[in-house]
């Protein structure tokens, strides 16, 4: 686990116009400051069909181990017919349902971060289509290509 959080504080430490994948993870930086960010990224969400769920606060508690941050939220978003067919067809999956895509400020960037699509149908394995996810995966790089590139 340590090798994996100085892997991603590593890719963090170094800008990148395009999409890292590392560890299972999708991560993108814009320029964009976080409320403008959040506002593309939700967005984009709804523009590619799927339904915002949640958006839930992580600042307080960061704030509360001694973070100085108040500009980080959890994404979650899905089609709902989709996350109740993968619910019933692999419990074990429900923990990480809807998906989810994490978003913080680091000084005047905007930084995204979620788990590659791969990951969830590793776990399903032929209980579900995989072509879900291969459609997932496309979708999430265009969402973050879109919240990259926004102005």
């Amino acid at each position: 686990m340590k090798l994996s959080r100085l892997l991603l504080y590593a890719l963090l430490a170094f800008p990148s116009p395009a999409l890292l994948h590392a560890d299972g993870l999708v991560m993108v930086r814009t320029s964009l400051k976080f409320p403008e960010a959040m506002l593309a990224l939700q967005g984009s969400i709804s523009e590619h069909g799927y339904t915002v769920s949640r958006v839930q606060r992580v600042d307080v508690g960061l704030t509360g181990m001694g973070y100085q941050t108040d500009m980080y939220r959890i994404v979650f978003a899905g089609k709902y017919e989709e996350i109740r067919e993968i619910c019933d067809k692999v419990p074990e999956l429900v923990a990480y349902m809807p998906p989810k895509i994490s978003i913080f400020a680091e000084g005047d960037q905007t930084i995204l971060v979620t788990p590659h699509p791969s990951l969830y149908a590793g776990i399903a394995g032929d209980r579900l289509d995989p072509v879900m996810f291969h459609r997932w995966e496309s979708d999430l790089e265009s969402i973050l290509h879109d919240v990259r590139t926004a102005e």
